[in-house]
């Protein structure tokens, strides 16, 4: 399976009809700069039609692990390779969301110095929930960060009674603020 390019998408239940959970995960590596990653955060946000929070309790993080009615969790612990994981029960999202977006940022305060030009390897891959299997991986989305301290990994969205997944990369000079507003989450 060839890595999926940033703005790829594929259509994961279209591919697979009995989907009904993924996982969500992120490989990151920073060669010997342990403190990037130890201060790196993997947020989801579950969004509208507008690419908009539907909620601030819609903002899945280490703080707030799953949202509301439970459809998308972080896991304790992600197994594997992958630094952190999200699973999205597909069937139990509400039906006002049609985007889940998956983010990566740095705890602010202690990262003076640090962006995500740093990191030597960064990838997102959509797991089977049923079985593990990988359905999807990015391509290294590290090379092409610089200034960062904040991107957008990619997206599970609504497509024709289906669910797709694109792979984004894009990145943000002001950290989780700059998620915070593009998203709408007041944080």
């Amino acid at each position: 399976m060839n890595p999926m390019r940033r703005g790829e998408n594929v259509a994961l239940t279209r591919e697979i009809p009995s989907l009904t959970s993924v996982v969500l995960g992120t490989s990151l590596s920073a060669g010997s700069e342990t403190k990037l990653l130890e201060n790196l955060v993997m947020a989801t946000i579950l969004c509208d039609a507008n690419s908009k929070a539907i909620s601030d309790e819609h903002f899945v993080f280490f703080n707030q692990l799953s949202s509301p009615e439970e459809s998308v969790a972080q896991r304790d612990q992600a197994l594997g390779p992958d630094l952190e994981q999200v699973v999205v029960d597909l069937h139990a999202v509400p039906p006002e969301v049609e985007r889940i977006v998956v983010v990566l940022y740095l705890n602010e305060g202690v990262t003076q110095h640090r962006s995500f030009g740093q990191l030597k390897q960064c990838t997102i891959r959509v797991l089977n929930g049923a079985d593990g299997a990988e359905l999807v991986r990015s391509e290294n989305l590290a090379e092409a960060f610089v200034a960062e301290t904040a991107v957008t990994l990619g997206e599970l969205y609504r497509h024709q009674n289906g669910w797709k997944f694109k792979v984004i990369g894009d990145g943000y000079s002001n950290g989780v603020r700059g998620i915070a507003a593009y998203y709408g989450v007041d944080l």
